[in-house]
């Protein structure tokens, strides 16, 4: 049960589709006098080292924020049912929710930020930093984290930021804390959900929760990521996300990135090589109004940028 850890995942494509994400959503929510209550199911430890044992030996924020600012290469071809995607060199300048991301990143890795050499890119912020970064005086954070080790680190992370009782930290089963905190007081509310799927039930739980949140607070902004590889549940949960939110009558989008085929490969001495994680999305209900057009010009990029073969491509659907 506590075999996951995002430390060995830190900085991948996922993580750059998910907080280019999560940061548009969190400047736009802040941007009000009401105070907000964030609250994340599955907060991670918070704060991760790209160059520490476990980014390293996965290698995978190499070809996430690492591939991202490195030097602009030819685009790959995007996938027929994809979106066309730029075929033409990937842009000089970044779309503007790809810069907030990349300038965020800046702010936690000064030399990073003086030199703008990449090699000082040391520091990687995990969701509940970068919701920490927006959040003013009257704003509340609630993170919760089951994993022993995880919970001890973000334990001390949030400690070091010396930000007392706005941040609370729990060892808690987030599906079911989230709970007792919906409504939330000033009735304005953002909900990241994005567990690790290590299990089977992870999908029906998710969906479950969105289900019983919608029913307690119906106007909250939730957002679930979720993993899209080669598994029934993965494929079912944003069709059940996007059931779940018409049938509630509330907006809703839909973001995919595709960075590389699922297809099984062999190596030279015949061993079958698993493709890793090709593709995530990001599902968010009662997204704000700007979000789509932030999307639009940022997912063309990010494909541009990330994608590894000619299945790489994006979907960006909406309603409501």
């Amino acid at each position: 049960m506590f075999s996951y850890r995002h430390a060995f995942h830190a900085g991948n494509h996922a993580d750059v589709l998910k907080h280019t994400t999560l940061i548009a959503l969190m400047k736009y929510l802040t941007q009000k006098d009401t105070a907000l209550t964030v609250i994340d199911t599955h907060a991670g430890a918070g704060l991760y080292r790209l160059d520490g044992d476990y980014t390293e030996t996965s290698g995978e924020a190499q070809e996430g924020i690492f591939r991202l600012l490195s030097e602009p290469k030819a685009a790959p071809a995007p996938a027929k049912k994809a979106p066309a995607a730029p075929k033409t060199v990937a842009p000089a300048a970044l779309a503007p929710l790809l810069q907030d991301y990349v300038d965020l990143l800046r702010g936690l890795n000064p030399q990073f930020a003086e030199t703008g050499d990449i090699a000082h890119l040391k520091i990687y912020p995990g969701s509940p930093f970068i919701e920490q970064q927006f959040l003013s005086g009257r704003d509340k954070l609630k993170l919760f984290e089951l994993h022993p080790t995880d919970f001890k680190s973000l334990s001390g992370n949030i400690e070091q930021l010396g930000v007392g009782r706005q941040v609370a930290v729990a060892r808690e089963d987030g599906f079911e804390a989230l709970k007792t905190f919906l409504p939330p007081p000033a009735r304005r509310a953002m909900v990241l959900c994005d567990p690790s799927y290590e299990m089977k039930s992870d999908y029906g739980r998710v969906a479950a929760c969105m289900a019983d949140a919608l029913k307690r607070f119906a106007t909250g902004t939730y957002v679930v990521w979720y993993p899209i590889i080669p598994r029934p549940e993965a494929h079912d949960l944003p069709r059940k996300l996007k059931t779940l939110a018409v049938k509630s009558s509330r907006s809703w989008l839909n973001a995919t990135l595709t960075v590389k085929s699922s297809k099984l490969t062999t190596d030279t001495s015949g061993e079958v090589v698993r493709p890793g994680l090709p593709a995530s999305g990001m599902f968010v209900i009662n997204p704000p109004h700007t979000l789509k057009a932030g999307l639009q010009a940022a997912l063309p990029q990010m494909v541009a940028l990330l994608g590894q073969d000619r299945n790489a491509g994006f979907t960006l659907e909406h309603g409501g």
